[in-house]
């Protein structure tokens, strides 16, 4: 499974993206749990981003969700994190 996260905006306004491919990884079962509870939760388009706050776009096997802050739910927070702290 490939898990890109693009992450904008902020107060600098800077672009980061990293990807992680998890098919050689030993916590493979817990990235890919993790990454398919994430798509599976609501995220509401109607909410808007806040000044200064991140926005992501998600990838993962083709699927894309947009996402902003703080509108984050605890396992896509958890995602985002594991992808941008450990992905090149």
């Amino acid at each position: 499974m490939l898990i890109t996260v693009t992450r904008t905006g902020g107060l600098a306004g800077r672009e980061r993206q990293a990807a992680v491919d998890t098919e050689c990884r030993p916590d493979r079962a817990d990235l890919e749990l993790l990454a398919e509870r994430a798509l599976g939760e609501d995220w509401p388009a109607d909410r808007q981003p806040v000044a200064d706050g991140y926005r992501y776009v998600v990838q993962v096997d083709g699927k894309v969700m947009e996402l902003h802050e703080p509108h984050l739910t605890a396992n896509q927070r958890q995602l985002i994190s594991a992808v941008l702290e450990e992905g090149a």
